[in-house]
């Protein structure tokens, strides 16, 4: 096995689990995309994605030199989502200069302490 970390390939995919898919490499070596791998954000069905012999072109993640197990990854390959331009358009309908801190608590503590020490007193508790 002469595969490294960060090489990119060309591989088939060959299996199709919920967990990940299953990429054939060469005749004797086979790798998983795991899930987590697959793309960007929430990946909600693989089989939507992906179909048996689609070849598709992956990044080597790991190689585990003692189970010949290598990791791949599709995430890595593609360009990450602007997320700063998502989040631009959210709108907060607080008002954040208002700032109230622990006053209301604080003055109600008092009362809530009696309160709960009052219940004591009647076996409420």
């Amino acid at each position: 096995m002469d595969y490294r970390i960060g090489q990119k390939v060309t591989g088939v995919v060959t299996g199709i689990q919920p967990y990940g898919v299953f990429v054939s490499l060469d005749e004797t070596v086979q790798g998983l995309i795991h899930i987590s791998e697959c793309g960007h954000g929430f990946v909600k069905n693989l089989e939507e994605q992906f179909t048996l012999g689609q070849p598709i072109k992956v990044i080597i993640l790991d190689v585990d030199e003692y189970t010949h197990k290598v990791s791949l990854s599709l995430r890595a390959l593609a360009p990450e989502p602007n997320l700063l331009a998502q989040r631009a358009k959210k709108h907060y309908w607080t008002n954040r200069r208002v700032q109230t801190g622990f006053q209301p608590i604080a003055d109600r503590l008092a009362g809530w302490t009696q309160a709960a020490l009052d219940d004591l007193d009647k076996g409420e508790y």
